[in-house]
């Protein structure tokens, strides 16, 4: 029994393996998943943003801005 709600690895793998949670092929998109950083579809690659969380797109835009004011600043 799960009682952290965090999906299962074969719920984790149906999302990852779902063409429908893919834009282009490439950007990740599933509302159902609340991770920031899911895997790629290929795994060995790493992993890649979950542009359906808000917070895993604010997190990224912030670590944007932050090398964008220091690369401004050298």
């Amino acid at each position: 029994m799960n009682f952290n709600n965090d999906p299962s690895e074969e719920t984790k793998n149906e999302w990852n393996n779902n063409p429908n949670n893919w834009i282009w092929g490439i950007f990740y998109y599933n509302p159902k998943d609340t991770r920031l950083f899911p895997s790629k579809r290929i795994k060995k690659l790493g992993w890649t943003i979950n542009f359906a969380n808000p917070n895993s797109v604010f997190l990224v835009l912030v670590v944007i801005a932050i090398i964008l004011i220091v690369a401004a600043h050298l």
